[in-house]
């Protein structure tokens, strides 16, 4: 079974929407300025959509947790979202230290998205396991001679 590259677009879009009004949440919480907390969610729709698509695409390579039939262990979501947390971490760091000036502040956004971002990501993952658009399943091919031998 594989994913479309349009529904690891989408995925990321569905994603972002969440993401962002964590960020935004968080930022503004953190920073106390609603300024940077918009300018550090709108940097990140730009940043991390590339980002996800990429992380979405790597690991439609990687078959581990993956069933032909269509399902896919819980575990290969989480390790997902951790692999992606630790790129969305680093990226949410940098941004808001553009953003504000502010290292300190940077750090904890970063780490505090790691809480939260994991468990969201975990659940929009485990959502779109529901959904079959976009999938393309793999069968073995049927070959005449096998047709003709029943």
């Amino acid at each position: 079974m594989k994913d479309t590259k349009l529904r690891s677009i989408t995925k990321g879009v569905s994603w972002r929407i969440f993401g962002s009004i964590d960020t935004f949440l968080l930022s503004w919480l953190i920073f106390q300025n609603p300024k940077h907390a918009g300018s550090i969610a709108l940097l990140e729709l730009c940043t991390k959509v590339l980002l996800y698509f990429l992380h979405e695409r790597f690991w439609n390579i990687i078959k581990i947790g993956r069933h032909e039939n269509g399902t896919v262990e819980h575990w290969r979501s989480l390790l997902k979202g951790i692999t992606w947390r630790l790129i969305g971490s680093i990226d949410s760091t940098i941004l808001s230290w553009l953003v504000t000036d502010k290292l300190i502040g940077a750090f904890k956004l970063g780490f505090s998205e790691i809480i939260t971002k994991i468990i969201l990501f975990y659940l929009h993952e485990r959502l779109w396991v529901l959904i079959k658009w976009g999938r393309i399943y793999e069968v073995e091919p049927v070959l005449v001679k096998d047709l003709n031998e029943n």
